[in-house]
């Protein structure tokens, strides 16, 4: 996998204030409004063809916007059913698939649920699929960084312990942080400068130096409840205190990309952008 050489700030898929709305013209837009990242939106199915991937990889390089992906939403890598286990795992291989070929960095999914069952063998089934999953994309030399994302409600399989471990255990796998899904899992906890420096140093001592220099970030407001995540909502209009958060990736000196899944995508990912780069530590 290439190397990051800042944080950079991006968009959940094109920017709602693109005049045009494909990925390519997304992708300009993004570097005109003065971002460097854009995450391509597979959510609903892998509808990207391998020429228009070659085109975008141009443009994006020309641009110097990095690319990442959210593979579809329909995974349970522990589905009761062997043939929903076997469609999840084809659609996070063609998700890896389609961002290499458009030059991409790093597919983020969410890995599954526990559907009332031990967490422990929930992770051992997770576990085995992702071995598979990465074991056949590295034979066909698709290099991308795989990231189960820290989810937002706690029936989903995806707390922090879970999917730094699965890092540990397997060579192309980092977690996807999610911030909001942290504070939204935790009932309103994981929102203070000393639990942010806890969460990093836990994974820069789990997983070394090179975890912070390739972190895939998430971030936007959320609406929660005692059952975890409710919905997103633009960062001002939420009690996330994304300001101290930004001071604390900069304190640890963290590379990759932060990726706004705000309702107003490009506004907060400009905000946080500007916010970031005035920080002086």
């Amino acid at each position: 996998m290439f190397k990051v050489d800042r944080l950079r700030f991006g968009t959940a898929g094109i920017p709602l204030s693109t005049p045009k709305r494909s990925t390519i013209d997304g992708i300009i837009h993004v570097r005109n409004l003065g971002l460097d990242a854009m995450e391509l939106e597979f959510v609903r199915g892998v509808n990207l063809k391998p020429e228009l991937a070659k085109k975008i990889k141009y443009v994006a390089k020309k641009h110097d916007v990095l690319l990442t992906a959210h593979a579809p939403y329909y995974i349970n890598l522990n589905a009761s059913e062997k043939a929903k286990v076997e469609a999840s795992k084809r659609r996070i291989i063609q998700s890896a698939e389609r961002l290499y070929d458009a030059g991409g960095w790093s597919v983020v999914f969410h890995a599954g649920y526990y559907l009332k069952q031990d967490p422990a063998k929930v992770y051992n089934r997770i576990r085995d699929a992702l071995k598979e999953i990465e074991r056949e994309l590295l034979d066909r030399g698709v290099k991308v960084w795989l990231r189960p994302e820290l989810t937002g409600k706690p029936t989903q399989f995806g707390d922090l312990k879970e999917i730094v471990k699965l890092s540990e255990e397997l060579e192309t796998v980092l977690p996807t942080i999610d911030f909001a899904h942290a504070h939204a899992r935790n009932r309103g906890k994981c929102n203070s400068v000393e639990e942010w420096r806890e969460m990093l140093a836990f994974i820069e001592d789990r997983l070394g130096r090179e975890a912070l220099d390739n972190m895939h970030i998430h971030m936007s407001g959320i609406e929660y409840t005692e059952k975890g995540e409710k919905r997103h909502l633009p960062l001002q209009e939420s009690d996330m205190k994304w300001e101290d958060l930004l001071r604390v990736l900069k304190e640890f000196r963290v590379k990759g990309v932060v990726i706004s899944e705000s309702p107003n995508i490009e506004e907060d990912a400009l905000l946080m952008k500007k916010k970031y780069e005035e920080i002086k530590v």
